[in-house]
């Protein structure tokens, strides 16, 4: 998990994929990892143009077009370090997936456009197949808050948003772990959600209940791990919840888990996704 030792940044030259390029600088300064920057192009058009059968050079000299133009931002975005550049032909979820997996990847850096769940459903994002798909950590933010927020790094204020299920205690550590390579203050939000208020039923004594034993989980939680952190119980949505306590606590960074034990359909039903949309601030996820 940490320290990341290889560093994924896929590239499609938009506004907030350059808006990650700070953020990716700054995680190179912090850890000494070697940076691949990925450009996966026209899956679709090429594959299937009618240009490309009439002239076979056709797809030779646009992958040599792509290939200069990738390598051309690397020297312009991080001049003075060798980087590693890789273009290739299909659709980028799928490819970033493949690199992860050929090329031991620790962490991918990457914008997501913030799609709401039905579109998102329906024709894919590459941020939300790669949240699911890929083993490494996940750095990611919406394209509006990359591009119309000042960049804050490094880091400072790191939140690290925790919940019940077993993959809690690593999330917990690798946000401590990152926390301590940043200097960074750490603290935690756990987000229960209770019922609603019903006029015929009182739930206030349930929900005090619920309140005190997720509070009793993280403290012991926190004293398993040895981490000294404050924390926070919040009684919300998930998403509304973990906005804000990053709000109130003025986090530069949010840690959290994928969800992994969610089976086929997380994709759909995890939070990260929902979380990663609604936080003022970039989401790092193990």
């Amino acid at each position: 998990m940490l320290p990341f030792r290889k560093i994924l940044f896929p590239v499609d030259y938009s506004d907030p994929c350059q808006a990650v390029v700070p953020y990716v600088k700054d995680m190179l300064t912090h850890f000494p990892s070697e940076l691949t920057v990925l450009h996966a192009y026209a899956a679709e058009a090429l594959a299937d143009s009618t240009l490309a059968l009439a002239d076979p050079q056709l797809p030779v000299e646009v992958r040599a077009i792509e290939e200069q133009r990738l390598r051309e931002f690397a020297l312009k975005m991080f001049p003075g370090r060798h980087v590693e550049s890789i273009v290739e032909l299909g659709e980028p979820g799928t490819v970033i997936h493949r690199l992860v997996q050929h090329q031991g990847v620790d962490l991918v850096m990457l914008p997501t456009h913030g799609r709401g769940p039905l579109r998102r459903f329906l024709l894919g994002s590459v941020a939300a197949k790669v949240l699911h798909d890929v083993s490494a950590a996940v750095w990611t933010g919406t394209g509006s808050a990359l591009t119309e927020h000042s960049t804050v790094i490094p880091y400072k204020s790191v939140l690290c948003s925790i919940d019940e299920s077993d993959e809690t205690e690593a999330v917990l550590k690798g946000a401590a772990s990152f926390t301590a390579a940043y200097h960074a203050q750490l603290s935690l939000v756990r987000v229960v959600e209770t019922p609603p208020p019903a006029m015929e039923i009182d739930f206030s004594g349930y929900r005090k209940d619920i309140i005190n034993a997720a509070q009793t989980e993280v403290r012991e939680l926190l004293g398993k791990l040895k981490i000294d952190a404050p924390y926070h119980v919040v009684d919300a949505r998930i998403p509304e919840g973990v906005r804000q306590e990053a709000v109130r606590r003025k986090a530069d960074l949010v840690v959290t888990g994928r969800g992994r034990a969610q089976g086929a359909l997380s994709r759909m039903w995890s939070h990260v996704y929902p979380i990663v949309r609604e936080s003022p601030c970039p989401v790092l996820s193990f």
